[in-house]
């Protein structure tokens, strides 16, 4: 079936090429995926229809049971591209992970599915929206709900060789939470801060103490990560402002230590605030489970990865996230890691980075990988 679906799989790729430039040179952002849902819906083999307001579900193959589900997801990032690709994107919007490459890829897929005739197990390819964004497009689906025996993905990575792919059981990226934190003090001019209580000064005192804290009450052998990425507070240097905020990012592996996490960042903000005279408050945003890959799928896929031209990448965990993850609740779950280092043309750029630029080969490396994932997962 692998080599069926392969060889169908080659004569769709100039066509998936074509399309993965129109969809990079107009990306859309989170919620807002409507002509790049309506780009992709143009070209696929059968008609699909619509889920999680902006996403869209495309079912080959009926009769067979319950479906193996491929994801791609839909939205660019708020980045401005820097790549100097005659398709680059000329807004304020970018594909910035590679999202355009594993759409192409999955309509390909399908389209070389229902070329076949005769499946193993349906394929239901998911254009999932807002992967980047909350509220998640997948924690929206999987709420819709609808039946799989398996939902399985293919996400490109920068920092993999090209022609490997990593394909893990277990945990392979992170649970992610938000923490929005307010400092509230008291204003008073510069001249006289005897008179009122710096909320900057408290909030720039939380955040040494977050990363300090990380250090020393997190195991060092169960990955967790804590980033603070927005510090705002105060719009004139002589005024001691009546309130500072914060945004940070928590990560884990385990349930223990997200739960860990969560209270380390209470604790500082109300014990650093009240030391400083301000009060601390939190405002947690739950994100995603830590996405763990079904065992079973992942033999079965490594065995045909291996067919389909691909080395077996080291062991890959990452302390990134997905909501992927929240496909959990509907079926199994797979998501393996295609390669770019040393790929054609490619330069290594981070996932997220103005820069980051996919070879055209990618959809094809891509596209395999999926190809052997739901296989695998049909049987």
């Amino acid at each position: 079936m692998l080599e069926r679906l392969l060889a169908a799989l080659a004569a769709e790729l100039p066509a998936a090429v074509q399309l993965r430039h129109a969809l990079h040179a107009a990306p859309d952002l989170s919620h807002e995926e409507r002509a790049t849902a309506a780009l992709v819906a143009e070209r696929l083999p059968v008609a699909a229809s619509t889920a999680a307001t902006t996403g869209l579900l495309a079912r080959v193959g009926e009769g067979l049971g319950p479906a193996v589900a491929v994801r791609a997801e839909l939205d660019g990032l708020p980045v401005i591209e820097r790549t100097g690709a005659d398709f680059s994107a000329t807004g304020a919007a970018m594909h910035a992970c590679g999202h355009d490459v594993h759409m192409a890829a999955l309509v390909a897929l399908t389209r070389a599915a229902a070329k076949l005739g005769e499946l193993p197990a349906p394929l239901l390819a998911i254009f999932q929206p807002s992967e980047e964004a909350y509220p998640s497009g997948a924690q929206q689906l999987a709420g819709e709900g609808f039946a799989a025996r398996a939902v399985v993905g293919a996400h490109i990575h920068p920092e993999l060789e090209w022609g490997s792919v990593a394909l893990d059981p277990g945990v392979v990226n992170a649970a992610s939470d938000t923490v929005e934190i307010t400092v509230r003090g008291e204003p008073s001019h510069g001249a006289y801060p005897h008179l009122g209580r710096d909320p900057i000064l408290a909030i720039a005192q939380i955040v040494v103490a977050l990363h300090a804290q990380l250090g020393r009450r997190a195991d060092p052998l169960a990955p967790a990560a804590l980033n603070v990425g927005v510090l705002e507070g105060g719009r004139l240097e002589n005024v001691i402002p009546p309130s500072a905020r914060a945004r940070v990012s928590l990560r884990a592996h385990h349930e223990r230590e997200r739960l860990a996490l969560r209270e380390l960042v209470e604790e500082v903000v109300h014990g650093v605030a009240a030391a400083h005279g301000c009060v601390g408050e939190l405002e947690l945003i739950a994100g995603e489970p830590a996405l763990e890959n079904d065992a079973r799928i992942v033999a079965a896929a490594r065995e045909l990865l291996a067919r389909a031209g691909f080395e077996q990448a080291p062991a890959w965990r990452s302390c990134g996230s997905d909501d992927f993850a929240f496909f959990e609740a509907l079926a199994p779950l797979a998501m393996a890691f295609v390669g770019l280092a040393g790929a054609p043309g490619f330069t290594v750029r981070p996932l997220h980075h103005p820069e980051l630029l996919p070879p055209d080969e990618a959809v094809a490396a891509v596209a395999r990988a999926q190809a052997a994932l739901y296989v695998a997962a049909s049987y």
